[in-house]
Formats: C-alpha cells, sequence, structure tokens
C-alpha cells in the first residue's frame, strides 16, 4: 500500500504542477488538452493498482514456493538418514531448513511491473533452533519420506538369530529321531494261534517227510513229545501205517491204544490190520465191527470188515458188506469178485455165477484175479 499511495502523490503533484509551456507563451491550455491528461492520470493509477495487487499475489506465491523448495533437501536428509540404518536418529534436522528459508526469503523479489522499485519485505525473524518447523512443510516432508523411504526390512540381528535358532533346532531333531525311533515300540502284529488239529496237521506232514528219509526215530520222538500234549490222531496214523508197511505191526500197536482208536474209524481200521498181522483175526474183527462207519466214510475200512469176515467162515456177512459196497460204487471189479466168493462159499450157486460174470466184464483187474475169476465160472457153468 505504501507504493500506491506514492504513485498517487506523485500523480498529485504533476497534476497541480504549474504548465511551463502555458505560462510561457502566455495561453491557457485548451479544456480538451486536459481531459485528455486526466485520462491519462486515470489509467497510470488503475495500472499501479493493479501492479500492486500482482505484487501481494507473486509474494504470497513465492513464499510457497521457496517453502517447498526448502523443504525438498529436508526430506532428502531425512530419507538418507533413515537408509543409512541408523536407528537412533529418527527426526528431520531443523537448522538446515531454517537456513535454506532464510535464504530463499532474503534475495530480492523483482517486480513485475515495469523498471520501478519494489520495496522489499520486512526481514523474516528467525526461528528458535528448537521450534517445529511449519505445518505445510512438516506434511510435505513426511509425504516425500514416506515415498521416498524403502519398505522396513527385518533387522539382520532378528533374522541370523532365527536362522540359529532353526539350524541349532535341527542337529537336535535329527539326534532324536533314531532315539525316538528306538524307544517307540514296535507293532505287535496278532498271532493266530493254531489249534490242536493244525498242530497235528503240521505235525503230520513233518513225520512224513522224515519217514520217508528213514528218520524213523527222530519221527517218533516228535511224535511222542505231540502226543503228550494232545490226541495226535493224523500223526499216530501216518506213523503207525508205515510201521505196518515195514512189517512191524508191534511198533504200530503202541501208538493205536483202544483208548484213542475208539474215536477215529481211520485208527480202528490200523489196529485191526496191525492185530491180524500177529494173527489175531478175531481180536480183529472186533475191533472192526465196533461202530462201523458208513461206505461213503470208509469204503477200505468196509472192504478189510468183509475180507476178514470171508476169511472167519462168516460168508453172509461178508455178502452183506460187499453188497453195501456194490450198491455205492459197481464198477469195481474186485468187489463183484469178493461177493462173488462169498456167495459160492455161502451156497449160492447163481448168484455166484452172475457174481463172477459181471467181474469178467469190468476192467481193473490183476491178471492172477482174472484167471482165478474165468476157471470159476467153467467150473460152475460145467457142474
Amino acid at each position: 500500500m505504501s507504493l500506491l499511495n506514492d504513485a498517487l502523490r506523485a500523480a498529485e503533484q504533476r497534476q497541480n504542477r504549474p504548465e511551463v509551456a502555458v505560462a510561457y507563451a502566455g495561453h491557457s491550455q485548451p479544456a480538451g488538452h486536459r481531459r485528455y491528461g486526466l485520462w491519462v492520470l486515470v489509467l497510470l493509477a488503475a495500472v499501479l493498482i493493479g501492479a500492486s495487487v500482482f505484487w501481494f499475489m507473486t509474494r504470497d506465491s513465492g513464499e510457497a514456493m521457496s517453502t517447498q523448495v526448502n523443504t525438498r533437501p529436508a526430506s532428502e536428509t531425512v530419507s538418507e538418514s533413515n537408509a543409512s540404518g541408523n536407528a537412533g536418529s529418527g527426526n528431520t534436522p531443523v537448522d538446515s531448513q531454517s537456513a535454506d528459508v532464510r535464504q530463499v526469503v532474503a534475495e530480492p523479489v523483482a517486480s513485475p511491473v515495469g523498471n520501478e522499485p519494489v520495496s522489499e519485505p520486512p526481514p523474516v525473524p528467525e526461528p528458535d533452533a528448537a521450534a517445529p518447523p511449519e505445518p505445510k512443510a512438516q506434511e510435505v516432508t513426511q509425504k516425500v519420506t514416506k515415498l521416498r523411504e524403502p519398505e522396513p526390512r527385518p533387522e539382520p540381528v532378528i533374522v541370523e538369530a532365527a536362522e540359529q535358532e532353526t539350524a541349532a533346532s535341527k542337529p537336535v531333531v535329527a539326534e532324536n529321531k533314531p532315539a525316538q525311533e528306538a524307544e517307540a515300540p514296535t507293532p505287535t502284529v496278532k498271532q493266530v494261534r493254531e489249534t490242536p488239529e493244525a498242530i497235528d496237521r503240521r505235525v503230520s506232514r513233518d513225520l512224513s517227510s522224515l519217514l520217508r528219509s528213514g528218520e524213523t526215530r527222530e519221527a517218533e520222538q516228535r511224535l511222542q513229545e505231540l502226543a503228550a500234549t494232545q490226541a495226535a490222531i493224523a500223526s499216530r496214523e501216518v506213523f503207525a501205517r508205515q510201521m505196518l508197511v515195514q512189517g512191524m505191526p508191534d511198533r504200530a500197536l503202541a501208538w493205536l491204544p483202544v483208548s484213542v482208536t475208539d474215536s477215529d474209524a481211520g485208527l480202528r481200521l490200523l489196529r485191526a490190520r496191525a492185530l491180524h498181522a500177529k494173527g489175531g483175526l478175531s481180536e480183529a474183527l472186533a475191533t472192526l465191527e465196533n461202530n462201523v462207519p458208513a461206505v461213503n466214510q470208509n469204503a477200505e475200512y468196509r472192504v478189510t470188515l468183509a475180507t476178514l469176515l470171508q476169511q472167519a467162515g462168516r460168508n453172509t456177512d461178508a455178502a452183506r458188506h460187499w453188497s453195501a459196497l456194490i450198491a455205492q460204487d459197481d464198477s469195481r471189479a474186485a468187489w463183484w469178485v469178493g461177493l462173488a466168493i462169498a456167495l459160492e462159499t455161502g451156497g449160492e450157486i447163481n448168484s455166484a455165477v452172475r457174481a463172477y460174470s459181471q467181474a469178467a466184464q469190468l476192467p481193473g483187474l490183476s491178471p492172477s484175479l482174472a484167471d482165478y475169476v474165468r476157471e470159476r465160472l467153467k467150473a460152475l457153468q460145467a457142474g
């Protein structure tokens, strides 16, 4: 406003000053010329007022620009200090910022209008060192710092400590793993307990292998061990049958007591054969006739019984057992021969001839038995 007042006073002085040309010439200046001068003064006053307003506007913008210019070095200082990893100093230095502001403000501002000098603004008082920066500058500084600061990274000390702990824990786990495996109990496999029958069958197979190899004593020892805990039906049968084949009925009878054979048809049959081998025909028949099994259960048992009955002269009983066998299977030529002999011995000649004729027609007879059948047919048909 001081500039505007000075300009107005200068205009008034020029207006009140006497015109030299008019006084000198002794003529008054025309009215039109005076109006023209008045318009020039008004125009000059308007120009001065506009220049003053423009100067105030440029002054405010200049101060804002100086503040922005001064904040950039401060932000760079803050970002550089943070990037250097100085954990103890996180505040922005204020001295450098205030010094830059003073330098920019102290520079003279040129007037945008003509060459007229513009009075310098009053000096800005220096802020204290401890006073915080202006709010706008501080906000700009914080924004620039956030944009330029790198993302926070974990401190190397903490990372190294975690890695060391992890590295230290891995060997411990590796060392303790075998100990844990050693201490862990092995899973128990549930074993199915063998029944006495299964054990007997397994031992009987072992006895058969030993007897084929000639290990009779070892086989008998195994049988003795098993018989001490159970009946050992299958193992006794294997051993006694082999003893009968080898012609040792007494050794077979030692493992075929009545207490054991009464409950099993196979053992009774072996006992009867052992008794018959020793000449005990009646004892053998008594053993076989005790609890006779069905033909389909044990055909060998019935054949032995019928044969021994024929030897004992009990032809009718023998013929009855032979007939039961043929009723079960009429393709056995030997069974027809047995029936024919029983019938012939019993006096039934016609039935015996039919039985011999049927046996001659079937295959499976041995040569000696086939010759015997042919001779008996000739004899019975001729007589």
